[in-house]
């Protein structure tokens, strides 16, 4: 049995030929929490899909709870929240169906959930706050409770890794600090996460370790020692600084590029009649 929750050795993957992330190498102890960060494009999404089975072409090793993943063969006790936009929201279902997909029936040999199945998918939608929505249509709901159908979803079967791309996008401050405290809670309890964000100042306040993308890692660690102007700089290919509250000494990110201030050169009320 491996060590590692998850294990990357050396792995390139590629689109049509064109690769978006060369030689990652990245070992995840269990019970880690962990938050990737980076600019669009830099590869994020697919280092979570790479951990799949859902990008197309892989080199390399990839190996998720001692179980050797290829292209279309992805790992079992594993939880996986896409982005919310990656999903058709006209397609006719209900939360309840939703969080139903993700239960794996390995014994009822019928298509619709059991009493047992449906009393669980109840208690998680409580849990997650949003009990009572379980008989409305996925487009009628808010972002945050699009996010939470999503999470349930994964949550419902259970799984030992649970990995997410961009959990909090999309939704207010309370709903992103509910679901970060709701992720710390399940990986006190055990569950290793691993999530991309483009939300640094939350990682910096919540997550025990970061590994920065863009192209391939270019640093990882806790926030105190990843969270500085030269690694956030070449993380985002653009000059960064980190900032210290003084109240309440947390880390702040902030972009400090060298562009002038905008301004408008006319007054923009006088067109207005």
């Amino acid at each position: 049995m491996s060590s590692h929750a998850i294990e990357l050795a050396n792995v390139t993957a590629a689109y049509d030929g064109e690769p978006v992330l060369e030689s990652v190498s990245l070992y995840v102890p269990p019970g880690q929490f962990l938050g990737m960060v980076g600019p669009s494009g830099a590869g994020k999404t697919t280092l979570l899909r790479s951990m799949l089975g859902l990008v197309p072409r892989v080199q390399g090793s990839v190996k998720v709870d001692g179980q050797a993943v290829r292209p279309d063969r992805p790992p079992k006790g594993v939880g996986y929240v896409p982005q919310v936009g990656a999903f058709d929201w006209s397609f006719p279902v209900t939360v309840e169906n939703v969080v139903t997909m993700g239960r794996v029936r390995a014994s009822s040999p019928w298509p619709w959930p059991t009493r047992s199945e449906k009393r669980e998918v109840a208690k998680t939608l409580d849990r997650l706050g949003i009990a009572g929505l379980g008989s409305c249509h996925i487009r009628e709901l808010s972002g945050g409770q699009q996010q939470r159908t999503f999470l349930a979803r994964a949550l419902i079967g259970n799984p030992r890794i649970l990995i997410l791309d961009e959990p909090t996008a999309s939704v207010d401050i309370k709903t992103r600090d509910d679901i970060l405290h709701l992720l710390a809670e399940l990986n006190r309890a055990g569950t290793t996460i691993i999530m991309t964000t483009h939300e640094l100042n939350s990682l910096a306040a919540h997550l025990p370790w970061v590994i920065c993308v863009n192209g391939g890692i270019v640093a990882q660690g806790p926030p105190s020692a990843v969270f500085n102007g030269a690694t956030m700089s070449k993380t985002f290919n653009a000059k960064m600084r980190v900032l210290k509250d003084d109240e309440t000494g947390a880390l702040m990110v902030a972009e400090a590029g060298s562009h002038k201030p905008f301004s408008l050169e006319s007054d923009p009320l006088a067109a207005v009649v």
